[in-house]
């Protein structure tokens, strides 16, 4: 029988009980989490491997090429399409294209397809603080105009005030001594709008919150992406940078040709180039008119002074990290063409195009020299691997009937490389995938056929990467059910990369190839139908 005092002690024991539990879990939850590791995920736009690291002999690219001393470098990395916005989606869900279904810049994910879980949100749901500095996802509608916050984020995005400027006519023209649009613009800072660039201050923030974090001590391990936007055009960086790169050592034009045979599909016209105040001068004819050899040799000095600019940040960045507990990722969204097939710009399925640096440092797997990994990667397996690298449950690959299901990879973890006791998914792991659409089979202007929206896009170009080739088919495609007709097709290229490792001369008709050829359309097939 229970007395008065008794029934009086009960509730305060009660509420004495579930505070010593409270305690008792967030003890357990904090010590927890000062065992996890942070995680640093660099994303550079418009990169291709112009890194010295990589041995690009024009790169000069100190920091990144430290940082890759005691990193895993995969050489075979590749974008799954050579587009900002649905390579990043692609990359931040791990899903291809096809899966998004979205080609374009106009479509969010959740709303149209699939409720897919992101890297981010998979931190975030699992005890970390996630934070976004600059270009993460593309802004806009591929992102729901709020860079997915706040299932993605803990904290809405931190976009530099300066973006508003970058296609402003902020570049001085010595000829015309006017402010123009240029593509090459090298500026002194102060002379520009606020007196500074985006990438300047979004390295400026990350340092901050990463002080912040370090002094406050924070209880909860971070997730920061930080997104750079050079070498994107315009190519505006500071001048002062231009000492690294003379004129002299990019007077190479012997490369800058259409590739014999190839498919008109497959060729873009880079119409964003052709709208720059500096390059409308050379009255260029479209689309194939070639590019002025002078200013060709400053498009490609431009291009690596900038990733030099950019290698100056992030070697500022890596100075406030801590190296013992945090894993970094470096990696861009796609390549770049500076005059390879006669292309300046991405929206292609050749090598140059769709092939990125990937290099992921591990604490937990200190490594006294660089690892170089030559097997495929894909940016689809950068999800899989970081959560693997920092022991959270792993990720499921994508079962055909599952594909909707919010959390699941059509990547492969590539932590196996750090620890031999990790399995690897090897059903990808011979190859590489890319795609890329077009609206017709003649490059365009109106529609853009280097960046054409869904409703536009009548023909998909499948690409597939093995260790000696490069098979590519263009197939009618209906953009409104998202269907391929692969009885139906518009030019294949085939390139030999033991004799062409440039993707110079297409091969598809060769009679000598046709074997090999239908082998890797079977193989194509089979993997992008399944």
């Amino acid at each position: 029988m229970f007395n008065a005092s008794q029934m009086i002690l009960t509730p305060l024991l009660m509420r004495l009980l579930f505070l010593l539990q409270f305690a008792t879990f967030t003890s357990c939850a904090h010590s927890t989490n000062a065992s996890k590791k942070n995680v640093l995920f660099i994303i550079v736009d418009d990169l291709r491997p112009s890194l010295g690291c990589y041995d690009d002999l024009l790169a000069v690219t100190p920091n990144i090429d430290r940082l890759a001393k005691k990193s895993a470098l995969f050489q075979r990395t590749y974008a799954q399409q050579a587009l900002c916005a649905p390579s990043r989606n692609s990359m931040l869900t791990s899903r291809r294209p096809d899966t998004t279904h979205l080609y374009d810049f106009y479509s969010y994910w959740r709303r149209s397809v699939g409720n897919f879980t992101t890297i981010p949100q998979y931190f975030k749901d699992h005890g970390y603080e996630t934070f976004s500095i600059g270009k993460v996802f593309h802004p806009g509608a591929s992102s729901n105009f709020n860079d997915d916050f706040p299932l993605s984020w803990s904290n809405e995005t931190f976009h530099p005030s300066t973006e508003q400027y970058m296609n402003d006519a902020v570049c001085f023209d010595k000829t015309t001594k006017k402010l123009q649009t240029n593509l090459v613009c090298p500026i002194n800072v102060k002379s520009q709008p606020e007196h500074t660039l985006p990438d300047i201050q979004s390295i400026a923030e990350a340092k901050r919150l990463l002080n912040t974090i370090s002094v406050n001590k924070a209880p909860a391990p971070y997730f920061i992406a930080i997104g750079l936007h050079k070498p994107h055009i315009p190519f505006r960086f500071p001048s002062k940078y231009l000492r690294y790169h003379s004129i002299d050592k990019f007077h190479k034009n012997d490369f800058i040709h259409v590739p014999y045979n190839l498919p008109t599909v497959a060729f873009n016209p880079y119409n964003d180039i052709r709208l720059r105040d500096d390059v409308q001068k050379l009255n260029i004819s479209f689309p194939f008119g070639p590019m002025e050899k002078t200013f060709a040799y400053h498009i490609r000095q431009a291009y690596y002074t900038a990733v030099t600019y950019v290698d100056d940040l992030i070697g500022d960045l890596l100075k406030s990290v801590d190296f013992s507990n945090t894993i970094i990722a470096l990696t861009s969204d796609h390549g770049y063409s500076l005059g390879e097939h006669a292309e300046w710009a991405k929206y292609t399925n050749f090598e140059i195009g769709v092939r990125v640096p990937l290099i992921i440092y591990s604490p937990a797997h200190p490594l006294s020299k660089m690892l170089k990994v030559n097997e495929f990667a894909e940016l689809v397996d950068i999800f899989p691997t970081l959560v693997d690298l920092a022991t959270l449950p792993g990720i499921k690959s994508c079962r055909k009937s599952h594909f909707k299901q919010s959390t699941c990879t059509e990547g492969k973890s590539l932590a196996r490389y750090f620890s031999a006791g990790m399995p690897l998914n090897t059903s990808w792991a011979q190859f590489a995938i890319s795609q890329y659409p077009r609206p017709g089979v003649f490059p365009t202007q109106l529609p853009d056929s280097d960046k054409p929206r869904l409703k536009y896009i009548k023909i998909m170009g499948y690409s597939l990467r093995t260790t000696d080739f490069r098979y590519t088919i263009w197939l009618k495609f209906d953009s409104k059910h998202f269907k391929r007709n692969w009885h139906k097709h518009y030019g294949e290229e085939l390139y030999d990369h033991s004799i062409d490792g440039e993707e110079n001369l297409n091969l598809a008709n060769r009679k000598e190839y046709a074997a090999i050829k239908l082998q890797l359309k079977n193989l194509l097939r089979n993997k992008v139908d399944n």
